[in-house]
């Protein structure tokens, strides 16, 4: 266990000051985005199984992955990709599933895509489940026509595209806000230059139109963890042409070797993972500080439409599918990680947890007809009454840890909003062994009652599998009291709490 002498302190006492402000900005519900990619079974297995399946679908769709999904209140769903997004063509996943060809999905294990799960698919998931669609373009392998008849196929009313589309059996358009222009442009998604992708990026924006009342927000592909060159070129030369550029940072120890389990880890790797994890806090900061200088208005959105945890795959599994457990260390990256986006919503925009099902740090895990929440759905799921709050600034003092490369992570991690006329708490313990005891004066909150619940469990390695799906859930938390406008928590250790004062 990580102890006292390991934290530096001998206590771990906090208070949280609340400072809430009307001019305080609102957190973007985006930032609670999920992501979808053709890859492992996180499409097939995991949400699609077809109409024809033993599996209780709702037109093809998988019931329990359905209400997972409404349960959480996705405000926005990325898709088909990812790395494969740039060898997609749009066209072999529409008309008829018998007649759509097969393909070889090169980027993720060499499985063959028969794709039965084209457009039309995706966006009656959407509408089943109320989300956003957010697709990404080829740009890679593809071309400006094909993405422009695209955006066109899906928007418009009249013209050859729309024709195509009610053949096919949509008569209305669908509404199409997010568009991706390209990902991993720097990598998987062509290896451009800068200099080169920001040319591109202008040419094929430009196509991409507005059909009747839909109005795109065209996002370009930004860049990797810490290229602060690819983020200065593209908005010297091509941020005006843009509403959103995308930024990727994953917790990972590197992109050449193992990058570790995802159940068996000791305490010196936890404290890495934390520190890992809350490092996006400053890199969003300087991706920020590039932006600003082109965009003092913060006009372009940043949109880290790919995050989260990546461990080595399950054993026995294809390793190319990036099948991966959920322990309660994925949960706490979850809850730190939210907190930080909430901090930077006057330019964080919106967040893609990388994957929805079944990949890397997901919702939901299947295997047949079973299906798991994982500790990270819970964390979502406990933070829902923070999408489209106003932020409430806040400070903690009190102890805070560091990592073997000397990062400093919490072990209080904090976040409080305001939402018709109710104030949300959340609080993580991120300490292994020692309770919190965190005092919070409400000053000007008039609030007399608290609830909440809590997540925790006795072992950071813990998760839910087909065997326990429930080991690791919220439940009822009953220690929080107010008194003389002061709230006081005592938290176990490894534990994650949502509060509502009102």
């Amino acid at each position: 266990m990580l102890s006292a002498a390991l934290h530096g302190v001998s206590a771990e006492r906090f208070t949280v000051t609340l400072e809430p402000s009307d001019s305080a900005p609102v957190i973007h519900p985006e930032i609670y985005g999920q992501f979808a990619e053709h890859l492992g079974s996180c499409i097939y297995g995991g949400i699609w199984v077809g109409e024809g399946s033993g599996i209780p679908n709702t037109k093809g769709y998988r019931n329990d992955v359905l209400q997972a999904f409404r349960d959480l209140k996705i405000p926005v769903l990325r898709w088909p990709g990812g790395c494969f997004a740039d060898e997609y063509h749009w066209t072999d996943g529409i008309g008829p599933r018998e007649n759509r060809p097969r393909m070889v999905n090169n980027n993720w294990g060499g499985t063959v895509e028969d794709n039965s799960f084209g457009t039309h698919e995706f966006f009656d998931l959407c509408e089943l489940i109320g989300t956003e669609p957010y697709l990404s373009g080829n740009v890679g392998s593809g071309t400006v026509e094909e993405l422009a008849k695209w955006v066109e196929y899906i928007t418009a009313e009249d013209g050859p595209m729309a024709k195509k589309r009610k053949e096919n059996g949509r008569e209305k358009p669908w509404k199409l806000k997010y568009l991706g222009v390209g990902n991993e442009s720097w990598g998987c998604g062509g290896h451009f230059t800068p200099e080169h992708y920001a040319n591109e990026y202008r040419r094929y924006q430009t196509y991409c139109r507005n059909f009747g009342d839909n109005r795109l927000y065209r996002i370009a592909s930004g860049a990797s963890d810490y290229d602060w060159r690819w983020t200065d070129v593209l908005m010297k030369n091509a941020g005006r042409h843009m509403d959103g550029i995308s930024l990727h940072y994953y917790t990972v120890k590197g992109w050449n070797g193992s990058k570790g389990s995802a159940t068996e880890f000791d305490d010196d790797t936890y404290s890495w993972t934390l520190g890992k994890a809350v490092e996006i806090d400053s890199v969003i900061t300087r991706h920020s500080a590039i932006m600003d200088k082109y965009d003092p208005a913060r006009r372009v959105g940043l949109l880290v439409d790919e995050w989260g945890t990546w461990w080595d795959v399950e054993p026995g599994t294809i390793p190319g599918h990036l099948y991966q457990q959920n322990t309660m260390r994925d949960a706490m990256v979850a809850a730190l990680s939210l907190n930080i986006f909430h901090n930077h919503t006057d330019r964080v925009r919106m967040a893609n947890i990388a994957q929805i099902a079944n990949v890397l740090q997901a919702m939901v895990l299947t295997r047949d007809a079973e299906m798991v929440l994982t500790p990270t759905y819970h964390v979502f799921r406990m933070y829902i009454p923070h999408q489209g709050a106003r932020l409430i600034p806040l400070e903690v003092v009190g102890p805070d840890a560091r990592d073997s490369k000397g990062r400093r992570y919490p072990l209080l991690g904090a976040t409080a909003s305001e939402k018709d006329g109710k104030v949300t708490v959340s609080l993580a313990n991120t300490s292994l062994s020692e309770k919190a005891e965190v005092e919070i004066p409400l000053g000007s909150i008039k609030a007399a009652k608290v609830s909440g619940e809590i997540l925790t469990s006795a072992d950071i390695h813990d998760l839910n599998d087909f065997d326990a799906p429930d080991k690791v859930k919220p439940v009822p938390f009953k220690d929080a009291r107010i008194s003389k406008g002061t709230l006081t928590v005592k938290l176990p250790p490894i534990s994650i709490v949502t509060l509502t004062l009102d």
